[in-house]
């Protein structure tokens, strides 16, 4: 019998004892299962692998576009597919500006792919060269590089024949000339920094830690080493018990770790729990003395909300004696008291603390971000055969002589959301449009909203009640585009902005729910500010989304719950309407 025909491009190596192993599962740093692995074996000898799915990485910079062939299809159907494998270039950019249709850009972006760069550099200078381009689309092809012709092309081929399906696949002609988007040089260009995440076991360590890798990543060219507690156990410090002796030999194996990436000018990411004051100190000196800086994080979720989270019963067996000196439960926790940002996980989404975290770093100037190039877009000359392309121009570091007059700028563009975009945001809409006038240019969606349905009569009474005219009014669904287009998102609820920010956590320093802004109008005071930098002050300092402050859904409850809407509607609106006046 002739043996079954195997696609080997990919090997897994094995340790001796699951050499012979009928199942094999692959999972993350943390242990959660990624992909099932069994032996195709034919006459007694295994063949080949057969690999079955079983999660996805909840992390990692840029997941957003690691979508699977399936889903491209679903999402973009018949676009054309263009491979991208180097960083775009003008003659290129120019390509792409001049195409009357959607396209699809597939990324082959893996280990020793691309070739000329890094992987995370050839997907941020693209999203760079491509950002105005509204039917232009990115998506990450993790493919990797095997240094073999035959299979790298037989991989790559199979790839992009997934991603393609029944579309089309066209291949840019080889640039030249300049390349549109910065690429990263890879020399340290600030000083080393050391953010030291400390909290209890369950607080949230681990997840704002990860959630800020990827946002380096996504938006600089540092080099960043992440330093997981668990992980740490597994390797640096394996062997190692919980007694509060060798709890801090773990820390100061990490602080040491940590301190010797600053050194050399990388930044270093830290979660383990940390819970004493003597031994975060030493971990300052040593960075310290490393000529880094050293950045506190306090995660101060309470024991209560920790125990709650727990899904590996650590707490449980903790309070039944199984584990002997358990942090929070039979072991002390010293809290900070020199901690640069607090910050509290609980009923916040990871994009809203990591916000915090953001903020504190940029207060302290921890996470500048070099200005080397930028891409601007201009007309062509009329001998050119596309209208637009991106040209690589030095930014300007002295000011004009002779400055040109500053033009007037445009109403600040406000998108307010609600679920079927029937009740709230179309009242929203309405005050908004009537307390703030030409300086603001608003619009509604619904996270789950029908399309081209009038307002909701009970909400449309109230609006009448007060003077607004609804009559004109027609919902409509959520899209990215919208989110993309807005200077400011303002939500009903909580919920809608995690939504919105599940899809789009880059947009996460706009989008706000209504009663959230409110109170960071509040915090902001009566400084005459213009619209769109209390925007950005308020993103930058924003006070927690408090379900508390959220507005409830009038939706069939009768007249005095739409009265009751409309009212906080009004005194919100009030609120924040004299800083969104100011242009």
């Amino acid at each position: 019998m002739a043996p079954p025909t195997f696609f080997n491009g990919v090997s897994l190596h094995l340790p001796p004892e699951l050499a012979s192993a009928e199942e094999i599962e692959l999972v993350d740093p943390e242990g959660a299962p990624l992909a099932r692995v069994t032996p195709q074996v034919v006459d007694g000898e295994v063949w080949g692998w057969q690999v079955a799915p079983l999660g996805r990485p909840s992390y990692g910079p840029f997941r957003r576009l690691r979508l699977t062939a399936d889903e491209v299809q679903e999402r973009f159907g018949d676009a054309i597919r263009v491979p991208v494998e180097e960083p775009l270039t003008v003659s290129q950019l120019g390509e792409l500006s001049a195409a009357d249709t959607d396209i699809v850009l597939l990324l082959l972006a893996g280990v020793g792919w691309p070739t000329s760069t890094t992987p995370l550099d050839l997907v941020r200078s693209t999203l760079e060269a491509t950002g105005e381009f509204a039917h232009v689309h990115a998506v990450v092809v993790p493919l990797a590089r095997h240094d073999h012709p035959d299979t790298d092309a037989d991989l790559r081929e199979r790839a992009l024949a997934a991603y393609t399906g029944e579309g089309t696949l066209i291949e840019l002609p080889a640039g030249d000339g300049p390349l549109a988007a910065r690429v990263a040089s890879g020399a340290p260009s600030a000083p080393g920094v050391v953010v030291l995440f400390t909290g209890l076991s369950g607080s949230g360590k681990s997840t704002i830690a990860r959630a800020l890798t990827d946002h380096v990543l996504e938006t600089t060219g540092r080099t960043v080493t992440s330093l997981d507690g668990d992980v740490v156990r597994r390797n640096l410090s394996a062997g190692l018990t919980f007694s509060p002796a060798d709890r801090e030999t773990n820390i100061r194996r990490i602080g040491w770790v940590a301190a010797e990436v600053a050194r050399h000018g990388g930044l270093a990411i830290c979660s383990p729990i940390a819970p004493y004051a003597a031994t975060r100190d030493d971990v300052r000196r040593m960075v310290t003395d490393a000529g880094g800086e050293l950045f506190l994080v306090h995660v101060a979720t309470p024991v209560e909300e920790c125990e709650r989270r727990d899904r590996k019963g650590l707490y449980a067996k903790a309070r039944a004696g199984e584990i002997p000196d358990f942090t929070g439960i039979s072991a002390p926790y010293e809290e900070p008291t020199d901690a640069d940002v607090v910050v509290d996980t609980t009923g916040r989404s990871v994009d809203d603390a990591l916000g915090d975290v953001l903020a504190g770093l940029e207060r302290r100037g921890l996470l500048t971000h070099p200005a080397e190039t930028v891409v601007s877009r201009r007309p062509q000359a009329a001998s050119s055969t596309t209208d637009t392309v991106a040209v690589v121009e030095e930014v300007a570091q002295q000011p004009s002589r002779n400055p040109a007059p500053v033009p007037p700028l445009p109403p600040l563009k406000v998108l307010v959301v609600c679920t079927a975009n029937i009740c709230r945001s179309p009242y929203m809409e309405l005050v908004l449009r009537e307390q703030v006038g030409d300086a603001v240019e608003v619009v509604g969606a619904g996270t789950h909203g029908f399309t081209q349905h009038p307002m909701d009569e009970q909400m449309a009474a109230q609006a009448r009640d007060r003077g607004l005219d609804p009559t004109e009014f027609r919902s409509r669904p959520l899209t990215r585009q919208l989110v993309d287009e807005a200077d400011l998102v303002l939500t009903a609820e909580s919920r809608h902005r995690s939504h919105i920010l599940d899809e789009q956590p880059g947009a996460f320093r706009k989008v706000f729910t209504l009663g959230q802004f409110a109170r960071g109008v509040a915090q902001v005071g009566a400084a005459d500010l213009p619209a769109r930098e209390v925007v950005a002050l308020i993103g930058a300092n924003r006070p927690a989304a408090d379900p508390a402050v959220d507005v409830s859904d009038p939706y069939r409850r009768g007249p005095e719950a739409a009265a009751a809407c409309a009212s906080y509607i009004d005194g919100l609106v009030t609120q924040i309407a004299p800083a969104l006046g100011r242009r």
